[in-house]
């Protein structure tokens, strides 16, 4: 029998194999793939992650979604007093720590800029990003943002602080912000695609409908209207449910992922 050395197995099938036995709660020895081995982080993403800190960063990411749901709590009913006039929501909606500074952390600079429906003239978080998350935890409590312990406790305060300092990516560099389009390559991503997300989403992304049947919405629709939020829920998952995190791999390896899901049906 040939036994085929680690270093020819596609790193595509590597890490679909150690994704789906982490799913399945095995402990798998590390493979060493070297077709990417000339891969260097991207320019702009935070440095290396000290892996203990890795579920904690992509806890909050989550929270920077949805914290209520993530928590199980009910969002608070009333409009956010800091929520500017200008902006066009109301209600529970303006808790959300994405409704101001936006999918791609940039606010009034980004994807939620003028002409948006989602537009509140708010900066991003971008300026934060390395800032000691203790410092980071102090302004999600201060006057403006008004968030208390009864609403996130202390530990999921320390989440949330850490993905703003450490789990944020310049989106610009893998999104094309006027035409929405992937900078992936897609036929890498269908690699990842077929082997993980289908077994929820299926292989053509229509096997979960996030609208209705008159309006449905799918991975193929997302991906196309809101490239910035797709990534952000394929680095950190989706709140309330079993999707996993895939923020271990390369972000331009989930940039590949996002443009093969731009090709899938939208409707």
């Amino acid at each position: 029998m040939t036994l085929t050395h680690p270093s020819s197995i596609p790193r595509w099938l590597v890490t679909a194999i150690v994704v789906l036995i982490a799913g399945a709660g095995v402990t798998a020895l590390p493979i060493e793939a070297s077709s990417h081995e000339d891969k260097k982080p991207a320019a702009g993403e935070a440095h290396a992650h000290d892996l203990s800190d890795i579920w904690a960063i992509a806890r909050g990411g989550q929270l920077y979604d949805n914290w209520a749901v993530v928590l199980e709590k009910d969002l608070p009913r009333e409009t956010h007093p800091a929520y500017p006039a200008v902006g066009k929501k109301k209600g529970a909606a303006t808790w959300r720590c994405k409704e101001c500074h936006g999918w791609d952390y940039k606010g009034a600079k980004g994807a939620y800029g003028k002409g948006s429906s989602h537009y509140t003239g708010i900066k991003g978080l971008r300026d934060m990003v390395g800032m000691k998350p203790e410092r980071i935890h102090a302004i999600i409590m201060d006057d403006t943002h008004r968030y208390t312990e009864d609403m996130l406790p202390h530990s999921a305060m320390e989440k949330l602080a850490m993905f703003v300092s450490l789990g944020q990516i310049d989106m610009d560099e893998f999104i094309d912000r006027e035409t929405k389009k992937s900078r992936g390559d897609p036929h890498q991503g269908a690699a990842y695609f077929q082997t993980i997300c289908a077994v929820c989403h299926g292989f053509d992304g229509k096997a979960m409908n996030f609208g209705n049947e008159e309006e449905p919405e799918f991975v193929g629709t997302v991906a196309n209207e809101n490239p910035w939020e797709l990534l952000h829920k394929i680095r950190f998952g989706q709140p309330g449910v079993g999707m996993i995190s895939l923020m271990a791999l390369d972000v331009r390896d989930l940039a590949d992922i996002l443009a093969y899901a731009q090709t899938l049906p939208e409707k």
